[in-house]
This record gives structure tokens, sequence and C-alpha cells, in this order.
């Protein structure tokens, strides 16, 4: 994704299809389905954020323009007037739509491409719910020391293939991804195996994807494994 800081209240990034399909998204579904295009909207915005140290603060304005090979996208953080009310911002014309946060990413997908026939929303609609249904359960936890994952790896001396462990350094703290199988864990199990772990860290909001990206890969797989065998329980 190619990021440019246009002032201090603006920045514009450029993301093309191919790299919103690496993130995990299906094209057409960024159009139709509001969960999945606030999900990948959000996620880009951390990735901002950690790079242009842009915070989102209060109303935003955001412009997005279909390309050819992907989104180009402008974000300014609102000015507020005295009155403590969002200044009105103008529409430019052309292919570029403009929208408040407070108005859903979907409404304005809809309002610049258009929807198919009723009939095709509805099937959109279902197979996404369907798909949401069948997604697996995951989780991001941080660790401030790395005694922590560790006491945490012995903790769950039994806990193999309930669950996909991966290991991450970054900014100075390490983070746990932690992705539940649903064939193996119920929904009950997988709760409470959460409120154990968040025992010894906490929960995270970055994504999978910018720790993948920035993040240092300490252990692929079998973290809690791994862990103990290099740093076994003391007699």
């Amino acid at each position: 994704m190619e990021i440019e800081r246009i002032n201090e209240n603006t920045v514009k990034f450029y993301i093309s299809y191919m790299d919103i399909e690496d993130r995990g998204f299906e094209r057409e579904e960024i159009w139709y389905n509001r969960e999945r295009s606030e999900q990948l909207f959000w996620q880009m915005m951390d990735e901002v954020n950690y790079k242009e140290g842009f915070n989102v603060e209060g109303p935003l304005w955001i412009q997005v323009q279909a390309l050819e090979k992907g989104l180009e996208i402008i974000v300014t953080n609102a000015n507020i007037s005295k009155n403590g009310e969002s200044i009105q911002l103008s529409e430019e014309d052309g292919n570029t739509s403009g929208f408040s946060v407070n108005k859903n990413i979907e409404n304005m997908l809809e309002e610049k491409f258009g929807k198919t026939n009723e009939l095709d929303d509805e099937t959109t609609e279902e197979e996404g719910n369907e798909e949401l249904e069948a997604a697996n359960l995951w989780i991001i936890v941080k660790f401030k020391d790395f005694e922590d994952v560790i006491q945490l790896s012995h903790y769950f001396e039994n806990f193999e293939g309930s669950a996909e462990e991966t290991l991450y350094h970054f900014d100075n703290d390490y983070y746990l991804y932690l992705e539940f199988s649903q064939d193996l864990l119920d929904e009950n199990a997988q709760e409470d195996i959460i409120s154990q772990v968040f025992e010894f860290g906490k929960d995270s909001e970055l994504t999978i994807h910018l720790l993948e990206e920035y993040g240092k890969r300490i252990f692929e797989e079998k973290t809690f494994e791994q862990v103990r065998k290099y740093f076994p329980a003391k007699a």
C-alpha cells in the first residue's frame, strides 16, 4: 500500500486489488459486505497510523476513487467549528465519492458503483453470512515481557493442536496470534481459553497484516511447544 501525507489533517493512500486480495478480502465483498468492507478500511487505517502517525480523532471525511487496478483513498480529520459542529466539506466532481465516517462504507460504494439485482444481493448477503459463520475465531494478544509468554506456554502444556499459534516481536512488545479450530473446540471452550490467556497478556487492536509486514516472526507454529523447548520449567 502506498501512503502520502498531504498535511497534518489529511492522508492519501493507494491500495491495489491484488493487495486487497493478499489481505484476505475478495473484491466483490468490499462492495457488498458491510462488515468486511469496514474491516478492510480500519485495517488500512492501522497501517497508515503506524507509518504516518495519523491518529483518528473525531469525524472523518473520506474520498474514494476507483482506479483500474486499485483504490485511491483520501482521509481527512474533519475540522471542528467553535460551536462543536463539524464543518461540511464539499464533494469533488468526477469519479470520486466523499462520505462521512458516520456513513457506512458499504453505502458509499453502493452509490458509486450501483448494486446488482435484488436476487444477486440476497445471494451475496447469504453467502457472506455463511462465510462469517464458518470463519474461525482468532485473537491477537500483547505481552510486555517475554517471561509472560514463557509462563503462558507452560500453563497450556496440554494445549497442542487446539489452535494455530504464531508469535511476533513488534515495537518492543511480543504478540501472539491464536486462531481456534471450530472442529476441535466449541464456543464455550474457546472463550474459556481466551479468558485464561488474558491473565498473562492483553487484547491488541493490531491486525495480523501489520504484524506480518512490519513485525518479526519468532515462531510460525506450535509456539507454546517451542517456547517450552527453549525455556524448560525450572526444577
